[in-house]
């Protein structure tokens, strides 16, 4: 079975419906340092079970400017994940969760769009989206190339369906079990809003 079908770290975000999110993973962090590191509100920066999240937040929890981030550790990725925002896409944001170590962001939206970034030491080496063909850039566009290609992820060529969750899988044995499945509690917060 290859990791375009299922059984494979990711397929919550090939089964469920989650028509948009951001997920940042990053080696060597804690969940609150990650959270800080994104721009949490120091105020807001508490572990939550998924019950308290939705008790507190609700509807805010899918908010485009603030946020609520949920954060954890599966693997030798810690993650925040973004129901609403697109804060992990931000180069200032990227450049403050890679330093001293790698990152990875995951954007998706309903376009439907893949939107993928790879930094190490707070620099962006891989950066490529699916809107349109894809044409990767960053400081070493190449990089991924080993994995890419056979997972149809060639540029000048539209992406295969699921190929990007794929090569996170792929290239970087990440995983994520749905927060809401698990009764313990993930540190979360809520994003303080993007500076122009």
């Amino acid at each position: 079975m290859t990791s375009t079908e299922t059984g494979r770290g990711l397929d919550l975000f090939r089964e469920g419906d989650f028509p948009f999110y951001t997920l940042t993973f990053v080696r060597d962090l804690s969940p609150a340092e990650l959270l800080a590191r994104m721009g949490v509100d120091p105020e807001t920066l508490a572990p939550r079970d998924a019950r308290e999240l939705t008790d507190e937040w609700g509807d805010d929890l899918f908010d485009d400017e603030e946020p609520v981030v949920t954060s954890g550790v599966d693997g030798s990725w810690t993650w925040a994940w973004e129901q609403g925002g697109v804060h992990g896409l931000d180069e200032r944001i990227l450049r403050a969760v890679s330093a001293g170590t790698e990152a990875v962001v995951l954007h998706c939206n309903e376009k439907p769009m893949h939107w993928f970034k790879y930094a190490v030491g707070g620099e962006t080496v891989v950066d490529f989206h699916t809107l349109q063909a894809i044409e990767p850039t960053g400081q070493d566009p190449a990089r991924l190339d080993d994995v890419m290609r056979p997972l149809g992820l060639l540029p000048g060529r539209d992406a295969p369906l699921h190929s990007v969750l794929a090569l996170l899988e792929e290239a970087f044995d990440i995983r994520l079990r749905h927060p809401g499945e698990v009764d313990e509690e993930r540190w979360s917060g809520r994003l303080l809003p993007l500076s122009d």
